[in-house]
């Protein structure tokens, strides 16, 4: 007698505060909070759980084209999007369910309608919503006034997803964690808050190359390095790209200038001027180090066509895993 129970009985299972339910032959233990904000919010466990069920996606899409079947997801966007708008749109429709995009001209959250307003009125139509904002309070304020799952699709403070997906990439192409060296080149951002909480929860080391004044906030890299003192991560800062890449295995690189912050782009330009990633700087890494962008990348600024063209390079694989982590994180937190 078979022992698999039908997936539409086991998504409705609650287990105390967990929830579990059955795909094919296998069991998946649901242990994340209601929402994705943040890195920090994730435990290691949390994430290896993610990778394991982003490798079950990878090898079979066939057999979970059913599992959100009936859902239907928002995706609430303050700022322009290529990645994050049709991951999240192919990778819903990929397991069954719908998405709907929502432009800042139909909703602008906190001036057409309050937060408050819209997390209580989509609460009622969706499943799910991703924010794309400038403030992370945003996010934080939306996800507060839901009663549904909210996944940070970026805002100033942090990207999760582009995290998961980059670390994912790392796992695929070196097969381990321990020992490897990061070396992120550039502007403490968004996407380095994110690397600095992922990396030293799962124990990769590093080296931040970023100029002085650019530096992740003071509080990210207390609270990293506190992690990493658990894990056996070392989180090293210095400003100038060369000392921070030398002997990486995986050197990563986002854009001077955000979205947002556009009035200070020649300034920016003028100071990362030493923080380009081209094949000289490349040469003080390891031989074969990975080269990582989350793009959209400014060629010609933060790094040069030599080097996104490279052999090394895995900036494409690195966003097509942006999908397949998704659809794990889908799976997640809508799959309840």
């Amino acid at each position: 007698m078979s022992n698999e129970i039908p997936i539409t009985q086991c998504l409705n299972w609650k287990l105390g505060f967990e929830n579990s339910f059955v795909i094919g032959a296998w069991r998946l233990g649901i242990t994340m909070n209601k929402d994705l904000l943040t890195i920090k919010d994730l435990t290691a466990k949390e994430i290896e759980e993610l990778f394991s069920l982003t490798d079950k996606l990878k090898r079979n899409k066939a057999r979970f084209s059913k599992v959100l079947a009936g859902k239907a997801l928002a995706l609430v966007f303050q700022k322009p999007s290529n990645r994050t708008r049709v991951s999240f749109e192919v990778g819903m429709f990929q397991l069954g369910g719908n998405s709907l995009y929502l432009s800042p001209g139909e909703i602008s959250l906190g001036i057409r309608e309050s937060i408050a307003d819209v997390a209580r009125t989509l609460s009622r139509f969706v499943d799910g919503i991703v924010l794309r904002t400038f403030e992370h309070k945003n996010c934080e304020d939306l996800a507060r006034f839901s009663g549904i799952p909210v996944i940070n699709g970026l805002s100033d403070f942090s990207h999760p997803c582009q995290a998961l997906a980059d670390l994912y990439t790392i796992r695929e192409k070196l097969k381990a964690f321990k020992g490897v060296t990061l070396a992120y080149v550039g502007d403490g951002n968004n996407v380095c808050n994110s690397l600095l909480f992922i990396c030293a929860k799962l124990g990769v080391n590093v080296n931040l190359g970023c100029p002085k004044g650019y530096e992740p906030l003071a509080a990210v890299l207390k609270d990293s390095r506190a992690i990493g003192d658990t894990t056996g991560a070392a989180i090293n800062l210095f400003n100038d790209a060369s000392s921070a890449v030398k002997d990486a295995d995986v050197i990563y690189t986002d854009v001077w200038t955000s979205m947002g912050q556009e009035d200070e782009a020649r300034k920016r330009i003028e100071v990362f001027e030493d923080f380009q990633v081209n094949m000289n700087l490349v040469k003080s890494a390891k031989r074969g180090a990975l080269i990582m962008h989350c793009l959209p990348a400014h060629r010609g600024q933060e790094i040069t066509d030599e080097v996104i063209e490279s052999g090394n390079s895995v900036v494409f694989d690195e966003a097509e895993n942006r999908m397949h982590v998704q659809k794990a994180v889908l799976i997640k937190l809508l799959g309840r």
